[in-house]
């Protein structure tokens, strides 16, 4: 993955794409050479009706990401994945699915939720979270086909997926034009963050659909040069490193038995940063292995307030996962099959059937203080209260992490940190 240079003091920032590709299981002959067009230039998506979250929506959201987080951890290694993106790009490819490859999809997404049903809680979901001025979040998704004569395009595809997800929708010859347009869209959606998602395009592969999000924020409440201080971080492979530390006293705490941790929120109030550190008998491996969906949700209903007196290392790295196996191990291996698969709602080619033949996850995270003369007054008001008795939490090893919404209590994003160097 190519990053650029994000020279931001900014207390967290988050990109990511993921990609679904679609191919043929026959190879064929190339298209002629044309830029890409976009298909709903002048077209505005048509108004659908959403539906608004509620318990079952929000069960099944969760229980899906904590699945896919556990299945897309690599051992050892610091991991970021966002549940929703990976949600919102899969339910569009399931808008062009049926038989077995609808029913394992829409399983795996949403439990006992429908498609279409499915189609109206995300719709509703992701446009009623927050993006303002200090804690953006912004969504973006797009699908891209092959011009050829061999591949037809179901137009009710299209037109639910941009109806629902304000897909743009754009047919090039997918030739090195085709590379440039696709890695610059995701190029400006990811704000320069992440600028290259393809290298190179395969004769076979006939369609992408990508989602990308940004998530750009300041703590609620910043800190300042005499919050930071040095200290040792150990490694998940018994290495010590010697790092910065963010000190803070948060308000909200976290004992779920099995780890202890804090909820810092970011500013305009509608984002937390939920670190979860686990008990050194637990252990990061032991902690995960136990952790579900409701369990997340309850952990953090269930925090304290409490003061707490935290101290974060400051951490960036990027990640990369083909999610083609977790999703497999998960229930919908039909999709993958170039034989089995039925994407037939989507289209279909006569060069051979459609299938999904990669689905990939780029992600960036950055999270560091910004300093402004107003973060004097935080540090101010720690030491005027550090002689009371509060909990510590120190995340000096590997730990859990998630972004989530406050609405709902939604991971957006959940990663680990096992490594800061």
């Amino acid at each position: 993955m190519e990053m650029r240079n994000v020279n931001k003091k900014i207390s967290a920032v988050i990109s990511l794409v993921l990609t679904v590709v679609l191919a043929i299981s026959l190879t064929a002959c190339s298209g002629s050479s044309v830029r890409a067009d976009d298909l709903m230039e002048g077209i505005s998506p048509g108004e659908v009706a959403g539906k608004e979250t509620d318990a079952g929506f929000t069960g099944s959201m969760a229980d899906f990401s904590l699945k896919l987080f556990k299945k897309t951890i690599t051992e050892g290694e610091n991991s970021l994945i966002s549940p929703l993106s990976v949600m919102i790009a899969l339910a569009m490819t399931a808008n062009g699915a049926d038989t077995q490859t609808l029913e394992e999809m829409e399983k795996l997404l949403g439990g006992d939720i429908g498609i279409d049903e499915l189609n109206e809680y995300l719709h509703t979901y992701y446009n009623g979270l927050p993006n303002e001025k200090k804690s953006k979040l912004s969504i973006a998704n797009s699908i891209w086909f092959r011009d050829v004569e061999r591949l037809t395009v179901e137009k009710e595809f299209l037109q639910t997926n941009a109806d629902y997800y304000g897909a743009e929708i754009y047919r090039s010859a997918f030739d090195a034009q085709a590379i440039k347009d696709i890695n610059g869209w995701v190029d400006q959606k990811t704000e320069g963050m992440i600028d290259r998602i393809i290298d190179e395009i395969d004769e076979d592969t006939v369609m992408y659909l990508i989602n990308a999000i940004v998530f750009d924020a300041e703590w609620e409440k910043i800190y300042v040069k005499d919050n930071i201080r040095s200290g040792e971080f150990m490694a998940v492979d018994g290495t010590s490193q010697n790092i910065d530390f963010m000190w803070s006293e948060e308000s909200l705490y976290i004992d779920d038995g099995m780890a202890t941790g804090f909820i810092k929120p970011y500013a305009d109030g509608n984002y937390s940063f939920v670190a979860l550190l686990p008990n050194e008998e637990t252990g990061i491996e032991g902690y995960i292995e136990n952790l579900t969906g409701e369990g997340l949700m309850e952990t953090i209903a269930d925090a304290q307030t409490t003061k707490v007196n935290a101290g974060m290392p400051k951490f960036s790295y990027a990640y990369e996962i083909e999610m083609n196996d977790a999703l497999k191990a998960l229930g919908m291996p039909t999709a993958f099959s170039p034989s089995d698969a039925d994407l037939s709602r989507l289209g279909s080619s006569t060069a051979g059937n459609l299938y999904i033949s990669d689905v990939l996850h780029k992600t960036f995270i950055s999270v560091d203080e910004k300093g402004t003369k107003a973060g004097a007054v935080t540090k101010v008001e720690i030491k005027e209260e550090s002689a009371e008795v509060m909990e510590q939490v120190i995340l000096d090893r590997p730990f859990v992490y998630a972004i989530v919404d406050h609405a709902t209590g939604l991971p957006v994003f959940m990663g680990t940190v096992m490594s800061v160097e």
